[in-house]
Protein backbone atom coordinates (compact mmCIF):
# COMPACT_ATOMS: atom_id res chain seq x y z
CA UNK A 1 0.00 0.00 0.00
CA UNK A 2 1.18 3.25 -1.05
CA UNK A 3 1.83 5.97 2.10
CA UNK A 4 0.51 9.36 1.92
CA UNK A 5 2.86 12.04 1.14
CA UNK A 6 2.95 15.54 2.37
CA UNK A 7 4.69 18.44 0.75
CA UNK A 8 7.30 19.93 2.58
CA UNK A 9 8.98 23.54 1.43
CA UNK A 10 12.11 24.67 2.75
CA UNK A 11 12.01 27.75 4.98
CA UNK A 12 15.70 27.94 6.15
CA UNK A 13 18.75 26.31 5.52
CA UNK A 14 21.78 26.82 6.77
CA UNK A 15 25.76 25.05 6.85
CA UNK A 16 26.83 24.03 10.28
CA UNK A 17 29.80 22.30 9.24
CA UNK A 18 31.47 23.51 6.43
CA UNK A 19 34.50 21.17 7.16
CA UNK A 20 31.40 17.94 7.26
CA UNK A 21 29.35 19.91 4.74
CA UNK A 22 26.24 19.13 7.35
CA UNK A 23 23.25 21.58 6.84
CA UNK A 24 20.53 22.39 9.13
CA UNK A 25 17.22 22.51 7.07
CA UNK A 26 13.85 24.40 8.30
CA UNK A 27 10.89 22.71 6.92
CA UNK A 28 7.23 23.70 6.86
CA UNK A 29 4.67 21.14 5.76
CA UNK A 30 1.70 22.62 3.20
CA UNK A 31 -0.90 20.55 3.90
CA UNK A 32 -1.16 20.64 7.53
CA UNK A 33 -1.23 23.35 10.54
CA UNK A 34 0.01 20.76 13.02
CA UNK A 35 2.75 18.27 12.37
CA UNK A 36 2.48 15.61 15.48
CA UNK A 37 5.33 13.31 16.15
CA UNK A 38 7.15 12.54 18.76
CA UNK A 39 10.58 13.35 19.84
CA UNK A 40 13.35 10.98 18.46
CA UNK A 41 10.99 9.75 15.24
CA UNK A 42 12.02 9.97 11.50
CA UNK A 43 10.86 11.54 8.39
CA UNK A 44 11.05 9.87 4.76
CA UNK A 45 11.91 12.06 1.83
CA UNK A 46 10.48 10.93 -1.47
CA UNK A 47 12.41 12.39 -4.78
CA UNK A 48 12.97 11.13 -8.50
CA UNK A 49 16.59 10.85 -9.31
CA UNK A 50 18.35 12.01 -12.50
CA UNK A 51 17.97 8.91 -14.36
CA UNK A 52 13.90 8.90 -13.28
CA UNK A 53 13.98 6.18 -10.38
CA UNK A 54 11.50 7.09 -7.19
CA UNK A 55 14.60 7.57 -4.32
CA UNK A 56 13.43 7.24 -0.65
CA UNK A 57 16.08 8.19 1.91
CA UNK A 58 15.04 8.32 5.99
CA UNK A 59 16.26 11.07 8.22
CA UNK A 60 15.92 11.73 11.83
CA UNK A 61 13.87 15.39 12.74
CA UNK A 62 16.16 17.27 14.36
CA UNK A 63 13.24 18.68 16.36
CA UNK A 64 10.69 18.92 18.58
CA UNK A 65 7.19 19.19 17.31
CA UNK A 66 6.18 22.92 16.68
CA UNK A 67 3.09 23.75 14.64
CA UNK A 68 3.71 22.31 10.76
CA UNK A 69 7.60 22.77 11.17
CA UNK A 70 10.10 20.09 11.40
CA UNK A 71 14.19 20.05 11.34
CA UNK A 72 16.73 18.09 9.92
CA UNK A 73 20.64 17.51 9.48
CA UNK A 74 21.67 16.17 6.47
CA UNK A 75 25.74 15.30 5.75
CA UNK A 76 26.35 15.95 1.83
CA UNK A 77 27.64 12.85 0.80
CA UNK A 78 29.98 12.27 -2.05
CA UNK A 79 27.74 10.76 -4.61
CA UNK A 80 24.82 10.53 -2.90
CA UNK A 81 21.34 11.09 -4.50
CA UNK A 82 19.56 12.46 -1.35
CA UNK A 83 21.71 13.85 0.25
CA UNK A 84 22.79 16.15 -2.36
CA UNK A 85 19.28 17.06 -3.50
CA UNK A 86 18.52 18.37 0.24
CA UNK A 87 21.64 20.32 0.77
CA UNK A 88 20.95 21.84 -2.69
CA UNK A 89 17.31 22.49 -2.22
CA UNK A 90 16.58 26.38 -2.49
CA UNK A 91 14.67 28.16 0.32
CA UNK A 92 10.83 28.29 -0.80
CA UNK A 93 10.91 24.89 -2.96
CA UNK A 94 9.80 21.59 -1.78
CA UNK A 95 10.09 17.49 -1.21
CA UNK A 96 7.77 15.17 -0.84
CA UNK A 97 8.04 13.21 2.54
CA UNK A 98 5.78 10.48 4.66
CA UNK A 99 5.72 10.31 8.53
CA UNK A 100 6.43 9.87 11.31
CA UNK A 101 8.01 6.43 11.54
CA UNK A 102 9.86 4.91 14.02
CA UNK A 103 10.01 3.79 18.08
CA UNK A 104 13.42 5.47 18.96
CA UNK A 105 11.09 7.69 21.38
CA UNK A 106 11.77 8.45 25.32
CA UNK A 107 10.32 5.58 27.27
CA UNK A 108 7.41 6.79 29.33
CA UNK A 109 7.96 8.06 32.31
CA UNK A 110 10.96 9.81 31.65
CA UNK A 111 14.25 8.14 33.49
CA UNK A 112 17.28 9.74 34.32
CA UNK A 113 18.76 9.29 30.73
CA UNK A 114 22.30 9.03 28.78
CA UNK A 115 22.27 10.30 25.27
CA UNK A 116 24.94 9.03 23.13
CA UNK A 117 25.35 9.89 19.11
CA UNK A 118 28.20 10.77 16.98
CA UNK A 119 28.12 12.63 13.79
CA UNK A 120 24.34 13.38 12.38
CA UNK A 121 23.09 10.70 15.04
CA UNK A 122 22.97 13.87 17.04
CA UNK A 123 19.94 14.89 15.08
CA UNK A 124 17.66 12.87 17.37
CA UNK A 125 19.08 14.26 20.74
CA UNK A 126 18.07 17.18 19.43
CA UNK A 127 14.57 16.90 19.44
CA UNK A 128 15.15 14.69 22.93
CA UNK A 129 16.42 17.86 24.30
CA UNK A 130 13.98 19.87 22.38
CA UNK A 131 11.21 18.44 24.00
CA UNK A 132 12.43 18.13 27.53
CA UNK A 133 13.18 21.55 27.75
CA UNK A 134 10.76 23.82 25.73
CA UNK A 135 11.89 26.96 24.73
CA UNK A 136 8.89 28.24 23.22
CA UNK A 137 5.44 27.19 22.55
CA UNK A 138 2.72 26.81 25.27
CA UNK A 139 5.21 25.33 27.04
CA UNK A 140 8.35 27.13 27.11
CA UNK A 141 9.91 27.07 30.31
CA UNK A 142 8.79 23.44 31.35
CA UNK A 143 11.15 20.65 32.43
CA UNK A 144 9.50 17.91 30.96
CA UNK A 145 12.20 15.92 32.60
CA UNK A 146 10.79 16.38 35.91
CA UNK A 147 14.18 17.28 37.22
CA UNK A 148 16.13 14.11 36.02
CA UNK A 149 19.34 13.96 34.97
CA UNK A 150 20.41 14.21 31.36
CA UNK A 151 23.59 13.37 30.07
CA UNK A 152 24.56 13.86 26.18
CA UNK A 153 27.62 12.19 25.32
CA UNK A 154 28.59 13.41 21.65
CA UNK A 155 31.63 12.25 19.82
CA UNK A 156 32.62 13.40 16.60
CA UNK A 157 36.30 13.77 14.87
CA UNK A 158 37.29 17.06 14.60
CA UNK A 159 35.96 20.19 16.60
CA UNK A 160 34.33 21.86 13.62
CA UNK A 161 32.02 19.05 13.18
CA UNK A 162 30.03 19.78 16.72
CA UNK A 163 26.92 19.89 15.85
CA UNK A 164 24.84 22.54 17.75
CA UNK A 165 27.27 22.88 19.90
CA UNK A 166 26.06 26.37 20.91
CA UNK A 167 22.58 25.12 21.65
CA UNK A 168 23.45 22.23 23.86
CA UNK A 169 26.40 24.79 25.73
CA UNK A 170 23.53 26.75 26.25
CA UNK A 171 20.86 24.16 27.88
CA UNK A 172 23.82 23.08 29.98
CA UNK A 173 24.55 26.21 31.36
CA UNK A 174 20.56 27.18 32.10
CA UNK A 175 19.59 23.79 33.31
CA UNK A 176 21.41 22.37 36.32
CA UNK A 177 20.54 18.96 35.38
CA UNK A 178 21.36 18.75 32.02
CA UNK A 179 25.15 17.60 31.21
CA UNK A 180 26.75 17.79 27.77
CA UNK A 181 30.19 15.78 27.35
CA UNK A 182 31.92 16.47 23.94
CA UNK A 183 34.76 14.08 22.54
CA UNK A 184 37.32 14.27 19.85
CA UNK A 185 38.65 11.12 17.92
CA UNK A 186 40.99 13.05 15.87
CA UNK A 187 41.45 16.61 17.97
CA UNK A 188 44.65 19.09 17.39
CA UNK A 189 46.73 20.15 19.67
CA UNK A 190 45.17 23.07 20.61
CA UNK A 191 41.71 21.40 21.69
CA UNK A 192 41.45 20.96 25.06
CA UNK A 193 38.50 19.21 25.90
CA UNK A 194 38.02 15.19 26.06
CA UNK A 195 39.73 12.55 23.29
CA UNK A 196 38.85 9.32 22.47
CA UNK A 197 35.50 7.66 21.94
CA UNK A 198 31.94 8.07 23.38
CA UNK A 199 32.11 4.39 24.89
CA UNK A 200 34.90 6.11 27.17
CA UNK A 201 33.40 8.24 28.70
CA UNK A 202 29.99 5.65 30.01
CA UNK A 203 31.80 4.34 33.11
CA UNK A 204 32.05 7.65 35.48
CA UNK A 205 27.77 7.78 34.83
CA UNK A 206 26.95 4.33 35.13
CA UNK A 207 29.13 4.13 37.84
CA UNK A 208 28.20 6.80 40.12
CA UNK A 209 24.62 7.06 39.42
CA UNK A 210 24.36 2.75 39.20
CA UNK A 211 20.71 1.78 37.60
CA UNK A 212 20.06 -1.06 37.54
CA UNK A 213 16.40 -2.71 37.66
CA UNK A 214 14.64 -1.17 39.89
CA UNK A 215 14.44 -2.90 43.33
CA UNK A 216 12.68 -5.78 43.63
CA UNK A 217 10.11 -5.62 47.04
CA UNK A 218 10.67 -7.96 49.50
CA UNK A 219 9.24 -11.59 49.74
CA UNK A 220 7.18 -9.93 52.75
CA UNK A 221 5.39 -8.00 49.94
CA UNK A 222 4.75 -10.71 47.65
CA UNK A 223 2.49 -12.49 49.44
CA UNK A 224 4.82 -14.31 52.66
CA UNK A 225 3.54 -13.61 56.27
CA UNK A 226 5.88 -16.33 57.19
CA UNK A 227 9.07 -15.10 55.45
CA UNK A 228 11.48 -16.85 58.32
CA UNK A 229 9.76 -20.44 57.78
CA UNK A 230 10.01 -20.15 53.65
CA UNK A 231 12.63 -21.59 52.49
CA UNK A 232 15.53 -20.02 49.88
CA UNK A 233 14.05 -21.63 47.29
CA UNK A 234 10.44 -20.43 48.11
CA UNK A 235 12.23 -17.07 48.28
CA UNK A 236 14.02 -17.52 44.70
CA UNK A 237 10.77 -18.46 43.15
CA UNK A 238 8.06 -15.49 44.78
CA UNK A 239 11.11 -13.43 43.00
CA UNK A 240 11.28 -14.99 39.85
CA UNK A 241 7.65 -15.26 39.38
CA UNK A 242 7.79 -11.46 39.96
CA UNK A 243 9.84 -10.54 36.96
CA UNK A 244 8.02 -13.26 35.16
CA UNK A 245 4.78 -11.31 35.91
CA UNK A 246 5.54 -7.66 36.26
CA UNK A 247 6.92 -4.84 33.61
CA UNK A 248 10.10 -4.28 33.64
CA UNK A 249 11.00 -1.35 35.60
CA UNK A 250 14.36 1.06 35.20
CA UNK A 251 15.43 4.13 36.81
CA UNK A 252 17.87 5.27 33.55
CA UNK A 253 17.93 4.60 30.15
CA UNK A 254 21.11 4.82 27.70
CA UNK A 255 19.62 6.13 24.03
CA UNK A 256 22.28 5.49 21.23
CA UNK A 257 22.30 6.83 17.65
CA UNK A 258 24.73 6.72 15.29
CA UNK A 259 26.89 4.21 12.62
CA UNK A 260 26.31 0.53 13.63
CA UNK A 261 29.99 0.03 15.17
CA UNK A 262 29.67 3.21 17.44
CA UNK A 263 26.50 1.43 18.48
CA UNK A 264 27.50 -1.79 18.74
CA UNK A 265 30.69 -0.79 20.89
CA UNK A 266 28.33 1.22 24.10
CA UNK A 267 25.79 -1.67 23.53
CA UNK A 268 28.45 -4.04 24.75
CA UNK A 269 29.88 -1.38 27.41
CA UNK A 270 26.83 -1.06 29.04
CA UNK A 271 25.87 -4.96 29.10
CA UNK A 272 29.24 -5.07 30.54
CA UNK A 273 28.13 -3.82 33.08
CA UNK A 274 24.97 -5.16 33.92
CA UNK A 275 22.49 -3.33 32.02
CA UNK A 276 19.51 -5.40 31.01
CA UNK A 277 18.84 -5.19 26.84
CA UNK A 278 15.93 -3.43 27.30
CA UNK A 279 17.61 0.20 29.30
CA UNK A 280 19.57 -0.07 26.12
CA UNK A 281 17.22 1.72 23.21
CA UNK A 282 19.31 2.64 19.53
CA UNK A 283 18.95 3.37 16.65
CA UNK A 284 22.19 3.11 13.38
CA UNK A 285 22.38 4.84 9.73
CA UNK A 286 24.47 2.01 8.09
Amino acid sequence: MQRQTYTARLIQRACISESAQCYHLEFEIDEMEKFDFAAGQFISAVAVDGRGKTQTRAYSIASAASANRFDLCVNRVEGGFFSNYLADLPEGDAVQVHGPHGHFTLRNPVTDSIFVATGTGIAPMRSFTQWLFPESGEHAGEDRSDGRHIWLIYGTRHESEIYYRDYFERIAAERENFHYVTTLSRADELWTGKRGYVQEYLGPIVESRGGALAPIQSVQTLGSTTSLAGTVADTVVAVEERVLSEPLAFDIHTYICGLNNMVSAVRERLTGYGWHKKQIIFERYD
